[in-house]
């Protein structure tokens, strides 16, 4: 490989760069990576991290509600933005410094710039006007927020600006119905802001298990959410009291701002990856094989560039893989079939493996176990919010095909549960497994009876 200024080049510095570049430098290879904006990538600097730090702030209304049924008296608590944003960027700070000193630890170069591709083996450094060499280059570019670039849609933000807001807004629209828009749907109203969410499509969650969405929905509009589906903006207007969001039904909704969340956009415009011949898909995802090989011989891509599973643990697993692949003679093909993940909306998903809809469309009849109910905690302090615990199973074999729930810590409980699927867990196996008492998770061990199959339901 002394052909090349280096054995890899690794354009983006987020999570699954990051990992690709480390365990490619530890097999013996010269390897840098560059990143023209801050180590750490979407998920540390604006992304998962500092939103469930947001989130762990929105909950804290709902302790203190809950507190006074269990005798504790809290008077005069108050919030204020400002401190939040200082200790959120304080922590990004702090993990943007661990990302570069692990980097740097694994004898990976790092250059603050931004890169192109000039050729399969060419990288151009735009800010330093210079070109180096690899022999092979990685692309973990990440996504970007998508902008409805309707009239007025510079008068919105997306999440990377709510991050920096300089103040909270009094009203809020968000639009989007998946992960970010119903998480920062809750953030919003657990901080106090009237909060409204707008989505397209007939239901919230488009994707996730039926029974999940529509209790979410309905536990969202409890705690004060107004959710309006089947519309979109038309246009947004600035007025001298703040936005004024005119919807598709003619209707107009006033607000302080509007935030965009209707889904990312694979991080693939100015790469110069045509100069390479790379391939892209209808959505701008770059196209790779089961090893994360683009059309191009030396060039490969991971994480959400490529839009296969959008998740920070797949970006990770899929550089990982790719540096064993290339770098270790070992390949490695991620399965993204059962992976499991988090919803960290109020109350919180966890969810993994096949949706009930997806495994009767995939093997006709199956058995669905659920329990919804109040959790313990609630009988004291008072809130009627419920949680679901609810098991798909395949009735040939036994084997447990879905596991999807809602209330707190189920993004905990997924994880463990996600063990299980990956072994291929049979329902036999789950009830042979002893409670843990008094939990929310023991309902997973301890349902019996399954639900009606649709046909018995049509037919009564």
């Amino acid at each position: 490989m002394a052909d090349y200024d280096y054995d890899l080049f690794t354009i983006g510095a987020g999570s699954g760069g990051v990992r690709a570049s480390r365990m490619a430098s530890s097999y013996g290879a010269k390897v840098a990576v560059a990143e023209e904006y801050r180590v750490g990538g979407t998920c540390v600097i604006r992304g998962c991290v500092p939103k469930k730090l947001f989130v762990y702030a929105s909950h804290v209304h709902e302790d203190i509600e809950d507190a006074r049924g269990f005798g504790w008296s809290v008077e005069g608590a108050t919030f204020d933005w400002q401190t939040l944003i200082a200790n959120k960027d304080k922590e990004i700070d702090r993990l943007n410094g661990i990302y570069i000193r692990n980097l740097e630890a694994s004898n990976v170069e790092i250059i603050e710039d931004r890169a192109v591709i000039k050729d399969a083996h060419t990288i151009h450094l735009v800010n330093q006007n210079r070109d180096v060499t690899a022999k092979y280059i990685l692309i973990a570019t990440g996504a970007t927020p998508n902008i409805h670039e309707v009239p007025g849609h510079e008068h919105a933000i997306t999440s990377n600006e709510a991050f920096h807001l300089d103040a909270l807004p009094k009203r809020i629209i968000v639009a989007g119905g998946g992960y970010i828009s119903v998480e920062f749907a809750g953030i919003f109203n657990g901080l106090g802001v009237e909060t409204t969410l707008l989505y397209r499509g007939e239901e919230i969650l488009r994707g996730f298990d039926d029974d999940l969405r529509t209790m979410l929905h309905a536990e969202m509009e409890k705690k004060g959410i107004r959710i309006i589906t089947g519309l979109v903006f038309d246009r947004i207007d600035k007025t001298d009291s703040g936005l004024a969001a005119r919807l598709s039904d003619g209707s107009v909704l006033e607000t302080d701002a509007v935030m965009f969340a209707i889904g990312r956009n694979p991080n693939t415009r100015g790469l110069g990856l045509e100069n390479a011949g790379v391939e892209l898909l209808k959505n701008g995802a770059i196209k790779v094989d089961a090893y994360s090989k683009t059309t191009a011989d030396k060039i490969y891509a991971v994480g959400d560039v490529t839009n296969r599973a959008n998740l920070t643990p797949v970006a990770i697993r899929e550089g990982a893989a790719f540096a064993e692949t290339v770098f270790n003679a070992n390949p490695v093909a991620v399965d993204h079939a059962c992976i499991p993940t988090a919803v960290f909306s109020t109350p919180e998903i966890g969810t993994v493996g096949l949706s009930e809809a997806a495994a009767r469309t995939q093997f006709g009849r199956v058995d669905v176990y659920k329990s919804v109910f109040r959790a313990l905690k609630h009988t004291l302090s008072g809130s009627e919010e419920k949680t679901m615990m609810k098991l798909v199973v395949h009735p040939e074999t036994d084997r447990v095909l879905g596991v999807h729930m809602i209330g707190p810590a189920s993004g905990e409980i997924v994880q463990a549960v996600g063990i299980a699927l990956q072994m291929g867990a049979t329902k036999a196996q789950f009830d042979a497994t002893i409670a843990v008492h008094p939990t929310s998770a023991e309902e997973l061990v301890t349902m019996k009876v399954p639900e009606p199959q649709p046909d018995a339901i049509a037919a009564e």
